[in-house]
């Protein structure tokens, strides 16, 4: 079994500075039970007179130890000043002692005593509730297994094939079955008249496979194949031989990060890596680069507005990570943790995962990689998590992009900011990038360092909104209710994760193109909403098409997130007009907002129609997304309920500079996208007539954008 201190000896221990990192928890491990359990027993209202409660009395060693009960005002008190800040330091202990008449010490022992208590208290409640919905999954299961071991088919008699294969397969093969025994019929009748068995002339081919339809947007196609170029399906979980590799790969990595975070020349000469001198300074590290290859290299720091503790979380969270980074993120998954780090933090966390970075784009191809992520801390109380590639662990991996050391060194700074230095190397084979797009990608505008600080930047605005208490209630239509506050920009970030991940060329989705329409490529796509709260139910279609438009993105975006200038653009508001109900300012930059728009038109069946819009941006790239709502469902979620359950199809703009500034302003990668529901039954067929809408809709849109901002500029 692979232990957490091989890895440490391997990583040649831990500075002996980082056990001072969270000093306070590590003592509240170490309380004495007679401490601890006065502390329980008494909800923390006694302590022990005294400092240590080690000392005996010599004249009475068998005299019980005295207690000194905290008065309910001190209790309540240090209940108010624990709520806001669990863990005081000795400044703030001692002026909690000034104020109440207690001990330092005292202080210090009710603060222990009241995190061990609220720590024991959440995990009985956690584990209570695992072990039920334990159970529950367990009968379930067996529940669900008995029902499919007993069920057949209604139209063939055999086994279902429930679980095995999509229904769109099902009904095939329904079909094969009734052709087969056609074929049966048909050659009976004609060997009685030609005297031989049909079989023996070749009177017909095996019937082909009807025309591909549009493919599902996410997993198996309509005929159950799984994309064989899908990288991250292929990949496996490391063997335990492959961990000693591992290790040594995460430590080189580790140091290469910190040269590449911390020196200037001659490795980076005017923030441009020097290709000779990285090879003469990294001599190991994963081989030589590919043929056919390409090196990308880049560097950026940033001051952010996070705790340098909360973001080394965020990185070695899968879930958030992959939350946070959402335009540069379409899918991630940790395959193995090989360390789960020391004393209660990420110190020496080592984990094996998978994931594909992407542009807002069909036309850009995305990069599947598979990497160690290695965290440290370093000896100046800094952190540094760092990736590394693994495709030489792999049988002959379909790789097109290897991940030399690349992450961030993040160090803490006053008042709750942090200081984070990113290195983003890569090698990749970009030949599939559309030539609208080479440029952009090519000089690391799409997926360098910079885009990575800028994403990380923008979101620390955005969770420092959704914390923030003291809203004013000045501006009209701004959203004071902190619970509603809340739901409302938990439902924008699904709906924001929602079009990014449903927008690029993920090699999970099968995009069709639709050509000879006279205008840009229009690429569509299809998936299934069955039994997803969050989608409405049936077919939807979606369809995105990228193009350049010479006009600055800044401009660009303010153009299409105002409402005044909308029906500019969007047919379905019908020419009514539009205008903003509520809207929550997420960030410094003016547009950074969520907004919730009413559109009242003349037509009586638009009349009234909610939509709800963030708009976003950050010097690497903006959006606005916007999904039509169901007001009853809104008026829940400005009340504080749960918007998990609000059912949205996101559309919008990704809005990129296309990396031609040349000290102007430069042009703009304009992508539009839509998603409609074109039938409520997830079992219809897509009808032509469907596809040929919503192609009219986006090329319509596309022109009066064009349109519009050709007059702005004239």
């Amino acid at each position: 079994m692979f232990e957490p201190n091989m890895l440490l000896a391997a990583m040649n221990n831990a500075d002996s500075n980082n056990h001072n990192y969270n000093h306070e928890d590590n003592n509240d491990g170490f309380l004495r039970d007679d401490e601890f359990d006065s502390a329980n027993t008494k909800s923390g209202s006694e302590n022990q007179e005294g400092g240590s409660g080690n000392d005996q009395d010599p004249l009475h060693p068998n005299k019980k130890k005295r207690y000194h009960r905290h008065t309910q005002l001190q209790i309540q008190e240090m209940e108010a000043f624990f709520k806001d800040c669990p863990h005081p330091d000795d400044k703030q202990r001692k002026q909690l002692s000034r104020e109440l008449g207690l001990e330092p010490l005292q202080v210090k022992f009710w603060f222990q005593n009241k995190r061990t208590q609220m720590k024991n208290h959440h995990e009985r409640h956690e584990n209570s509730h695992l072990r039920a919905e334990n159970e529950k999954l367990r009968n379930d299961n067996h529940r669900y297994r008995e029902a499919l071991a007993n069920a057949s088919c209604p139209n063939c008699g055999g086994p279902t094939a429930i679980g095995e294969m999509s229904f769109d397969e099902h009904q095939l093969r329904l079909e094969n079955a009734r052709l087969r025994e056609e074929i049966d019929r048909i050659s009976a009748i004609a060997a009685k008249y030609v005297g031989k068995p049909v079989s023996n002339y070749p009177l017909m081919s095996p019937p082909p496979l009807p025309p591909r339809p549009l493919e599902l947007a996410m997993g198996p196609d309509v005929y159950g194949n799984i994309n064989t170029t899908d990288l991250l399906k292929s990949i496996t979980a490391p063997t335990e031989s492959d961990k000693p590799l591992i290790i040594d790969l995460a430590v080189a990595a580790m140091e290469e990060l910190m040269r590449m975070a911390q020196v200037d020349e001659p490795l980076w000469k005017s923030l441009v890596l020097d290709e000779e001198e990285y090879a003469r300074t990294f001599p190991r590290g994963i081989g030589p680069r590919p043929a056919g290859f390409r090196s990308e290299a880049s560097r950026e720091s940033a001051v952010v507005i996070m705790n340098h503790v909360n973001i080394v979380e965020i990185l070695m969270d899968v879930n958030q990570w992959s939350t946070i980074f959402a335009g540069m993120v379409s899918r991630a998954m940790t395959l193995a943790v090989l360390s789960t780090g020391v004393a209660g933090n990420y110190n020496g966390a080592l984990q094996v995962m998978s994931a594909e970075f992407q542009v807002p784009s069909p036309l850009v191809p995305t990069r599947e990689t598979y990497f160690a992520r290695y965290c440290k801390q370093q000896a100046d109380g800094s952190w540094a998590v760092v990736d590394i590639s693994l495709d030489s662990l792999q049988p002959n991996p379909p790789v097109r992009c290897r991940r030399r050391a690349s992450g961030c060194l993040i160090q803490e700074m006053p008042n709750g900011y942090s200081k984070v230095t990113w290195v983003e190397h890569v090698e990749v084979d970009d030949r599939g990038v559309h030539n609208l797009y080479k440029h952009m990608v090519s000089s690391g505008h799409a997926f360098g360092a910079k885009r990575w600080v800028a994403i990380l930047d923008r979101q620390c605005e955005r969770l420092a909104s959704v914390m923030a208490t003291n809203i004013s209630a000045g501006e009209v239509g701004v959203i004071t209710n902190q619970e509603g506050r809340r739901s409302m920009l938990k439902l924008a970030e699904r709906m924001v994760i929602s079009f990014c991940a449903g927008v690029s060329a993920s090699t999970a989705h099968t995009w069709t193109t639709l050509s000879g329409t006279g205008a840009e490529d229009v690429r569509v796509m299809t998936r299934k909403s069955v039994d997803d709260p969050g989608r409405p139910p049936g077919i939807v279609l979606s369809a995105a098409t990228s193009f350049w438009i010479p006009v600055p993105p800044k401009r660009v975006f303010d153009f299409l997130r105002d409402e005044n200038s909308r029906n500019e653009w969007d047919i379905l508001s019908n020419g009514g007009v539009v205008q903003e109900m509520a809207h929550i300012a997420n960030g410094r930059e003016t547009g950074n907002c969520v907004s919730l728009l009413r559109v009242n038109s003349a037509n009586s069946s638009q009349s009234n129609m909610l939509i709800l819009q963030e708009s976003c941006t950050d010097p690497t790239a903006s959006f606005v997304i916007y999904a039509p709502v169901d007001i009853v469902a809104m008026n829940i979620v400005l009340n504080g309920g749960d918007p998990d359950y609000v059912a949205l199809l996101p559309s919008g703009f990704a809005i990129l500079p296309d990396g031609n500034a040349n000290g102007g302003e430069g042009g703009s990668l304009l992508t539009v996208a839509f998603q409609i529901l074109v039938d409520s039954v997830p079992t219809a067929k897509l009808s032509l007539g469907s596809v040929a809408t919503v192609n009219n809709l986006i090329a319509c849109t596309v022109e009066r954008i064009k349109a519009s901002m050709s007059c702005e500029t004239a």
